[in-house]
């Protein structure tokens, strides 16, 4: 076993030779500091169900029961949202389109966008009646517009979360009204507020807007903390009497975004409440540290019998971890593989992993890949590397 630091790259031929001769995996280790800390403490919540990840390092700060399914009540108007947005970005559907309004749309209760019987809405409209105004009315006109009834668009919905790996959710329709069958777990809102993030960012701000007027009604958006000065910018709070209250937020500070998901509070004081003070925490308590950019050079790992000496081995992704800020001076870099590597060695090969650990965090390992070609040598190139190694072993 030969340690050294994984992040000078210097060369390592004579003893990765040694090392493939006694049968050993090379592994390269550099601590930022020997000096002991305290690992971050958990935070209690009472939420019955939580979830916060930071989006930056796909990093999970705390959960509780996040796995389990229930009832996400408004929420699920989240993946109402996605089906719309999946086919604006795909060109089958366009903001100014206009679907009709039934009368089952607009006799429904709960929260509403007070559409009209017999009108029609642009989706435009559509859109910022359910996120903002949190309108089943709305939801149901989409419904019935994209699928033709309210029960098979449920079922398209919960096909497509299926596909997106939402593994914990099924619905029955798509508002979030009451529904033992209708459920979700704080995980899958989770990434389903990710995959909005990430892949909407031209249809995302429409989460932002404090309010929206429809049919000469002005209604506020329901998200407590827009208007806080924490940097959340969306997404959607649910209420029933069987889920209680629960928020699915995101908050944006500098290159950090945090997502929350909290289920099952009391009161809609204690759910703002909760909110602001786990996102602040999770602010505070962690911070995330740059180490790699996508094709940065990790490590030169010797070659055998190769056109050139070593390999460069990069990852193929940008590598940015969370920590708890009291953990940091332990952060630990490794990269481990096998020694030497025989050529030939094609450009994106995985040759082996990048593992950083730190106190009171989960281990994060990633795939190293070569990051360029590495021909074999010719028969005469082949000779002298012969030669070399063996000079090599006869050396005291």
């Amino acid at each position: 076993m030969y340690e050294r630091s994984a992040l000078k790259a210097h060369s390592c031929w004579h003893a990765a030779k040694v090392a493939a001769r006694a049968g050993l995996t090379c592994l390269f280790a550099v601590a930022a500091s020997a000096a002991p800390t305290a690992s971050a403490q958990s935070i209690e919540t009472a939420a019955h169900f939580a979830y916060l990840v930071d989006l930056s390092s796909d990093t999970v700060l705390m959960e509780k029961n996040a796995s389990a399914p229930t009832a996400p009540a408004s929420m699920s108007k989240i993946m109402t949202v996605l089906m719309l947005f999946e086919r604006l970005k795909a060109g089958t559907l366009a903001m100014h389109d206009t679907f009709p309004v039934s009368e089952a749309a607009w006799r429904k209760g709960g929260s509403k966008m007070f559409v009209k019987v017999g009108s029609r809405i642009t989706v435009e409209d559509l859109l910022r009646g359910i996120i903002v105004q949190s309108g089943n009315d709305a939801c149901i006109v989409v419904a019935e517009g994209l699928a033709g009834s309210e029960g098979a668009f449920a079922a398209e919905m919960t096909a497509r979360a299926a596909e997106l790996g939402l593994t914990d959710s099924n619905f029955v329709n798509a508002t979030g009204w009451p529904d033992d069958s209708h459920v979700m777990s704080s995980r899958d809102l989770a990434r389903l507020a990710e995959i909005l993030i990430e892949n909407y960012p031209e249809y995302y701000p429409l989460f932002a807007e404090r309010s929206f007027e429809y049919n000469g009604i002005a209604q506020q958006n329901r998200n407590p903390l827009l208007s806080q000065n924490i940097g959340a910018d969306g997404l959607k709070t649910g209420h029933t009497e069987a889920s209680g209250y629960g928020l699915t937020v995101s908050a944006k500070r500098d290159d950090r975004r945090l997502v929350l998901v909290l289920n099952g509070l009391d009161s809609s004081a204690k759910r703002a409440r909760e909110a602001e003070r786990l996102l602040e925490w999770g602010f505070r308590s962690f911070d995330g540290y740059p180490l790699f950019t996508p094709g940065e050079v990790v490590e030169q790992a010797p070659v055998w019998l190769g056109d050139r000496r070593t390999v460069p081995l990069v990852l193929a992704e940008k590598l940015t971890v969370t920590l708890p800020r009291s953990a940091r001076a332990r952060m630990n870099v490794s990269v481990a593989y096998e020694a030497p590597i025989a050529a030939p060695i094609a450009k994106g090969r995985p040759i082996g992993a990048l593992t950083v650990t730190a106190p009171g965090a989960a281990p994060v390992v990633r795939r190293l890949i070569a990051g360029a070609d590495v021909e074999k040598l010719g028969p005469v190139g082949r000779i002298l590397g012969l030669v070399e190694y063996w000079l090599d072993r006869l050396m005291p």
